[in-house]
């Protein structure tokens, strides 16, 4: 089983920046993808950067302003958040994986991150 907690969400004005983190624990092969999720609609969740040990892959939306790392003796992923926008305002999710493919396997709780403008 794996377990993921999020910390660092908050309130930031626009152009601002924020770190989110993700402290995993858990089988290292169940995680050996993470990655980071927002909400569009509902329920269903956006996939916004992941990281493996081939690199990492962000969403059009936000490439040059997002930046996804990991401290593999820490067990945990960073989200560093850039230039953000009022769009970027939602709830945040850590997520794990086996592979890339299936990174939506276990999930954190959520963080949320709030931008005004």
């Amino acid at each position: 089983q794996v377990q993921l907690v999020e910390t660092g969400g908050g309130s930031v004005q626009a152009g601002g920046s924020l770190k989110l983190s993700c402290a995993a624990s858990g089988s290292t092969l169940a995680r050996r993808c993470m990655g980071w999720f927002r909400l569009v609609s509902g329920n269903e969740r956006e996939k916004v950067a992941t990281i493996y040990s081939l690199g990492t892959w962000y969403a059009d939306s936000v490439k040059g302003r997002f930046a996804i790392s990991q401290d593999v003796d820490k067990n945990t992923v960073y989200l560093e958040m850039n230039s953000l926008k009022p769009e970027d305002t939602n709830i945040y999710y850590c997520a794990a994986g086996p592979s890339c493919g299936v990174v939506s396997t276990h999930w954190g709780q959520g963080t949320q991150v709030t931008v005004s403008s």
